[in-house]
Formats: structure tokens, C-alpha cells, sequence
């Protein structure tokens, strides 16, 4: 008989958007379930999952119904602002994803989950006929390191991995403005090699690449 699968139990923060292993999200958090989610990580050390909402808002609203998509992301904590007492900024990055397998909304509003971690993407060089990609985001953190020379404002974390199929088609899936089921679908893909390949697809058909020339995603 196989061993029962390892889960982890973590709380969950349905967003809007959609945290990508290595990325960088940037939160304010007033609500109180949130709060209090804040202050356990931060004294545990320990991450929170990020969800992508299918359905419903991120504010709570009473009788509204809620729906998440079944992967998601850990969230670390990087930086920590305290405002005031009911208002925190927090800076995360996203780490390893994992597929929720039980959940549960608790008296105050907050969901926890138990979760199987997803294996790390492997990393793949980036082919020739993939090397567009690489190009036009290198391009972009060159605009946004002039425009900001604070490392703490910049939308991506050093090492900057412009040869690797992963973090390449994950920086540029945070970048594009795409509908929330299409940036699940390009998270929940196995094979790194295969999402920057979709990417590309959408920044050809965005014209970034128009007459062979690179323009802004």
C-alpha cells in the first residue's frame, strides 16, 4: 500500500490576481481575518497560499458566495510595514505552488486548506524560436530599473533567470493582462518549456514582435 500523501495545512487569500513562483506581490491588508493571518506568518514564519478568485470579491461580503481555483501559490513574507494597527503593507514572493485538496471557511472568515505541494518547474534553456520572449522582458526590467533604482520597487526579485523557460514565461504571465482563467491555465501547467511557448503566442498576437522589432507588453 502507498503512504498517505504529505499535505500542508495553510490559510488562504483568494485574490484578483495570480501569484507565479518567484514573483512579487505586493499587499495592503486591513480586514481582519487578514490582520490576523499576517501576524501568525509573521511569528511562525511560515507562508500563506494565494488563490486566484473564479468568483466573488477579495473585501468580504456578507451572503456572497466564493470560489477559487484549485492551484495556487505560497506566499512569503518579505516586507513588513505596520501603518497602523488595522493596516499592514506587505511585500511577498511566491514560492512553491500546490493543488488544494480539502478546505474549510472558519467563524471569522478565513479559509484554510489542506494542500499537496507541486514540484518545482525544471529548468529548460530557452530555445531559439523562444528567444523573442526572453528578449522583450530583459528589455522591459531594463525600462523599470532606470524608471526605479530602489530594488524594493521593482516588480521582479534578483536572480533575474532571462535564459530560463520558467521564470521567463512566469515574469511575463504576471505582466500581461490576461483574464484570470487564462493565467490559471498558464500556472497550472506542467511543462515550463510549453508555457513560454503559449506566451509567446499571446505577445505575437499582441504584435509585440510587429516587423521583427520588440515593443512594450
Amino acid at each position: 500500500m502507498l503512504p498517505p500523501e504529505d499535505l500542508l495545512t495553510i490559510p488562504l487569500f483568494p485574490l484578483g490576481t495570480t501569484l507565479f513562483p518567484e514573483g512579487v506581490l505586493a499587499l495592503k491588508i486591513f480586514e481582519v481575518r487578514y490582520l490576523d493571518m499576517v501576524k501568525t506568518c509573521l511569528r511562525n514564519n511560515s507562508p500563506f497560499g494565494v488563490i486566484t478568485l473564479d468568483q466573488g470579491s477579495e473585501v468580504r461580503v456578507p451572503d456572497q458566495a466564493v470560489e477559487f481555483y484549485e492551484i495556487g501559490t505560497l506566499a512569503s513574507i518579505i516586507e513588513f510595514d505596520a501603518v497602523q494597527p488595522s493596516l499592514f503593507m506587505i511585500r511577498c514572493k511566491g514560492g512553491q505552488r500546490f493543488q488544494i485538496k480539502n478546505r474549510s471557511l472558519h467563524t471569522n472568515g478565513l479559509w484554510w486548506a489542506e494542500v499537496s505541494l507541486i514540484d518545482n518547474d525544471p529548468t529548460i534553456e530557452i530555445p531559439a524560436e523562444l528567444e523573442s520572449s526572453g528578449r522583450a522582458l530583459a528589455k522591459i526590467i531594463q525600462t523599470i530599473s532606470d524608471q526605479h533604482t530602489a530594488e524594493n520597487e521593482r516588480p521582479f526579485l534578483k536572480p533575474y533567470q532571462l535564459g530560463d523557460c520558467a521564470w521567463v514565461a512566469n515574469r511575463c504571465a504576471e505582466l500581461l493582462d490576461l483574464p484570470a482563467a487564462q493565467k490559471q491555465h498558464l500556472l497550472a501547467m506542467e511543462n515550463p518549456r510549453l508555457r513560454l511557448d503559449m506566451i509567446q503566442d499571446i505577445l505575437e498576437d499582441m504584435g509585440v514582435f510587429k516587423d521583427g522589432t520588440q515593443e512594450d507588453i
